[in-house]
């Protein structure tokens, strides 16, 4: 039972308690010489009840706090070395609407819907392994031979729902809520995809390697291509 229960039965043996008192001082004016000292007693251990109970229903009974234990493993599968290059950063704000109608027996019509709205981070860049190019030392040139699309690196989401409706008999389950993750998901991925973000990390990569060969006394030949590589986005959902 909890604290507030026990408080509020304890009120209430207070108040029968009082009642008992009442009756034994009514009992008392009335009765004869010969029961008013049992009368005195039962009233004086009435008042030591009475008090204790109030005593223990103003507070001073608390519960303890619970104990919580955790535990975690954690293991690391794999680890290898990438070299991947974010170069451009876009912030979406997705209003996904979810409704799905069933029938219970067949002719019940049963329906749940949510309304979410997905916040999420979409990291753009290239991946450097996926590059092919050709350094002429002599001329002190670098040529790009193949400069893939760039791709989506990351995806950070945050999820909100609203306007949450469901049956007794049609309740979410978790295979729902991971359904409407992943959709509501890919199409932040599908918005990022048909954005400005493929040319914006087109443009700052072909910033980015200029300026790092001219440092060198290197000439970019050709930086076309990378700017023509942010004319698309590969599919990339992590």
């Amino acid at each position: 039972m909890k604290s507030g229960k026990i408080k509020t039965v304890l009120w209430i043996l207070g108040m029968v308690t009082v009642g008992i008192l009442g009756l034994f001082l009514y009992q008392l004016a009335t009765a004869e010489s010969g029961n008013a000292l049992l009368i005195v007693l039962m009233l004086l251990l009435g008042l030591v009840l009475g008090g204790v109970i109030a005593f223990l229903a103003s507070g001073k009974l608390k519960s303890e706090p619970p104990v919580v234990t955790e535990s975690s493993h954690t293991i690391a599968e794999s680890m290898r070395k990438v070299f991947k290059i974010v170069s451009a950063e876009g912030h979406f704000q997705e209003i996904y609407n979810y409704e799905e109608t069933s029938k219970l027996l067949k002719f019940i019509p049963q329906k749940k819907k949510a309304l979410v709205i997905v916040q999420a981070k979409v990291l753009v860049g290239y991946d450097f392994e996926k590059l092919k190019w050709e350094i002429d030392e002599l001329h002190k040139t670098v040529k790009l031979v193949d400069f893939p699309a760039p791709e989506i690196l990351s995806t950070e989401t945050d999820y909100k729902y609203y306007n949450i409706e469901e049956q007794f008999f049609n309740l979410f389950s978790k295979e729902d809520l991971a359904k409407i993750q992943h959709n509501s998901k890919q199409q932040v991925i599908e918005a990022a995809r048909k954005s400005h973000l493929p040319e914006v990390a087109a443009e700052q990569m072909r910033t980015l390697l200029t300026e790092l060969l001219s440092s060198k006394n290197f000439l970019l030949e050709n930086p076309a291509t990378i700017s023509d590589s942010g004319k698309k986005i590969e599919m990339r959902d992590r």
